[in-house]
């Protein structure tokens, strides 16, 4: 972890120049107020792509970090860009009156049920009216935002999809709801529950009850993450607790990792390719916008391919090389091999003379073009 904030570190440093984070002035009739808003908009935003929306309660502290932590992971194709917007709460009487709720039912009263809709009904609205955005949703709260952020899961239908929990003080009945709602989703949502070894006693007794229900969650549309960081206090967990979150929330958009291509790719039963367009199917059911296979993966499942020996997956692969890097060897080298795999050795000749002429992509060179051709002449007497 101290390895992983140095580097945060100097990447913020280097990126800093380039921020794009304004303040707005939101007028707000559900609250007959104006509030502070911090929206940071990627560096490279365009109108021709969309976004997630990330929305940070406690963002006069929380929000630089989870900014940080977006840039550096969206950086390395980690997650997609998004857009983080941060609802700044600065006096404690303030923030407990937006988070207020009734003792009896713990459910949002007064100002809190008026914040609640100031979150659905304007703050949302303003960004997807003013951005383009994705159809993927978080929200991030601590300690008593973090327990308001949970009231967005009993909506018929949630505001948001992915939900981080930092130390929550939980009002009353909340462990319980959370477990039923959670049981019924029938679409995705993610849910991060963070405490921490020095975390305040009351909301790590309550915290650690609540894990062991969830722990034992039968739902597979849930993707449910837990940590009890050593030696954090309620306090410290949270800067600790947020690139936690984001990195297993987002794992799925990550490019095929070591770990994933032992564990799960070589394991399957069926075909590899299939897992990479399922990979990319869920990405884009998730986030609302396609995904360019990353060459990594296309390696990782070319791997496994020629482990399997299912032939048939390098046509599907060339196809697919050819739709994603129509202006690389890609196409021409996979289909050269099927071809060889095939015994149809002058289609594949021909795959990897016409491939000498586009541009390189990863190992596969012009130089290994020539040598593939060169070697099926040789074989053959051509």
């Amino acid at each position: 972890m101290k390895k992983y904030a140095m580097l945060l570190m100097a990447f913020v440093c280097f990126i800093t120049a380039n921020a794009q984070t304004k303040i707005e002035k939101l007028k707000s009739k559900k609250l007959n107020e104006t509030r502070d808003i911090q929206i940071h908009i990627p560096e490279g935003y365009s109108e021709e792509k969309v976004y997630p929306i990330i929305v940070v309660l406690d963002a006069h502290y929380l929000f630089e970090s989870v900014v940080a932590n977006t840039r550096y992971y969206s950086y390395w194709d980690e997650m997609p860009e998004s857009i983080v917007v941060g609802v700044n709460q600065y006096e404690k009487e303030d923030r407990e009156k937006d988070c207020a709720y009734d003792d009896a039912n713990g459910l949002p009263a007064d100002k809190g049920a008026k914040f609640f809709e100031f979150i659905g009904m304007e703050l949302i609205p303003f960004i997807e009216k003013n951005y383009n955005t994705a159809n993927f949703k978080m929200i991030v709260g601590h300690d008593l935002t973090a327990n308001f952020a949970n009231y967005y899961l009993f909506k018929e239908v949630p505001l948001f999809d992915a939900y981080i929990n930092l130390s929550p003080y939980f009002a009353p009945k909340m462990e319980g709801r959370i477990v039923t709602r959670l049981e019924e989703f029938e679409k995705k949502k993610f849910y991060y529950l963070a405490t921490g070894e020095e975390d305040t006693k009351k909301a790590a007794a309550r915290i650690k009850d609540l894990h062991g229900s969830l722990s034992t969650l039968k739902n597979e549309n849930i993707f449910y993450y837990y940590d009890d960081f050593p030696e954090a206090n309620h306090n410290s967990l949270a800067v600790q607790a947020i690139p936690r979150a984001m990195s297993q929330i987002f794992s799925m958009y990550r490019p095929i990792s070591v770990k994933e291509y032992k564990e799960k790719i070589l394991a399957l039963k069926t075909s590899p390719f299939i897992y990479l367009t399922d990979k990319y199917q869920t990405i884009k059911d998730l986030f609302g916008f396609e995904k360019r296979v990353s060459v990594n993966d296309f390696m990782a499942i070319y791997s496994a391919v020629r482990k399997s020996k299912n032939v048939e997956d390098l046509k599907l692969l060339a196809k697919l090389g050819k739709k994603e890097y129509p202006d690389t060897a890609l196409f021409h080298f996979f289909m050269g091999e099927y071809y060889e795999k095939t015994e149809k050795p002058k289609k594949a000749l021909r795959m990897y003379q016409n491939g000498f002429s586009m541009n390189s992509i990863d190992f596969i060179t012009k130089d290994l073009m020539l040598d593939k051709a060169d070697k099926l002449k040789q074989d053959f007497g051509w």
